[in-house]
């Protein structure tokens, strides 16, 4: 049935786009200085999870550097890169500038090397942004005037307000890409794309793709990973399509699969607070906050558990009931029981 998993996969980056069409034509208009040897403003793009951000940065890049070869392009997820030394080495790594840097190297000098890596401009993506431990890398980046910024976020009000002064002065005045969540018919033609490259003719029906749709809420991710998992249940039972008793089996599977991965990618502070939120069953902030210093050596701040707590909500890992002065928190779903994807 499944013709080729590599488009259902959520990194596959398609040779047309659906449904995105401003948002395309907005990011290359504003990295467009870089074909005549300019420096573009540093762009943000804002918006939910599974609205496409982390694809359209994908895409236009693939286009521009099809324009100007001489554009080298530096992915760096922040959920995995989040401290300055991390986010200088992957630049440094995606030029092949990285030889020889070791974790004692000093941040500085991975600053200066990048530094004279100047035979051509650098695009730096920087997706999930608002993970950055610190946000030293980002005045890095702005010094440097072959490094151009594309930076990926959920919201802007919650990433600026992690920015130091310095860093937020300086990238104020950038160029905003906003994107919405997508519609059940815009959400059901992009799936009918994926599954038309990705499974054999007449494995899945429209109605289903439409279920698929509605069931994703807007958030492509989440769509995607059920049209793969009912792919693979179905291949697993010898079926030549996908059935209504697999579709609805692979929903809740799907959304498991996405939350534990989502979670094990929590870094260190993170996972402190989801597992005393998970172990509370619903908690206070004060007494989560309380629990969380008893736990780890040297705490962050309040204000930097706040973000945390924002970006796991946005990421429907946890939800907030209540007003601030009555406000708790408590896991949205329970990872365990479900048959997850292989």
């Amino acid at each position: 049935m499944i013709a080729d998993d590599r488009v259902l996969r959520e990194d596959f980056v398609p040779s047309e786009v659906v449904h995105r069409h401003d948002e395309v034509s907005h990011l290359s208009e504003t990295l467009e200085p870089l074909l005549s040897g300019g420096r573009p403003d540093p762009a943000f793009l804002f918006g939910p999870t599974g609205v496409g951000k982390t694809c359209i940065a994908r895409y236009v890049l693939a286009q521009l550097c099809e324009q100007e070869p001489r554009v080298r392009v530096a992915y760096v997820n922040c959920w995995q890169k989040y401290t300055r030394f991390r986010v200088l080495y992957s630049i440094l790594e995606a030029v092949g500038r990285a030889t020889d840097v070791h974790r004692s190297t000093p941040k500085d000098e991975l600053f200066e090397r990048l530094s004279r890596t100047d035979d051509g401009p650098i695009v730096v993506v920087l997706d999930e942004v608002d993970q950055l431990e610190e946000t030293a890398a980002l005045y890095d980046i702005h010094r440097l005037s072959h490094v151009s910024p594309v930076l990926i976020a959920n919201r802007e009000v919650e990433l600026f307000a992690g920015f130091d002064d310095r860093v937020r002065s300086r990238l104020h005045a950038g160029t905003r890409v906003r994107f919405d969540r997508y519609g059940t018919d815009e959400l059901a033609a992009i799936l009918a794309e994926r599954a038309a490259k990705a499974l054999e003719p007449a494995s899945v029906s429209e109605s289903q793709l439409r279920a698929i749709a509605d069931a994703a809420s807007g958030d492509a991710r989440v769509g995607i990973g059920i049209l793969r998992s009912a792919a693979r249940r179905a291949e697993r039972q010898g079926s030549a399509s996908i059935t209504d008793d697999v579709l609805e089996a692979a929903i809740p599977d799907a959304r498991t699969a996405i939350r534990r991965k989502t979670v094990e990618g929590l870094i260190e502070h993170q996972r402190v607070l989801y597992d005393v939120i998970d172990e509370a069953g619903e908690i206070e902030p004060g007494d989560l906050y309380a629990e969380y210093e008893r736990r780890v050596e040297e705490p962050k701040t309040n204000r930097t558990l706040r973000n945390y707590l924002t970006k796991m909500v946005h990421y429907d890992l946890i939800e907030a009931v209540g007003e601030r002065r009555g406000r708790t928190y408590r896991l949205v779903d329970d990872l365990g029981g479900a048959e997850g994807e292989s």
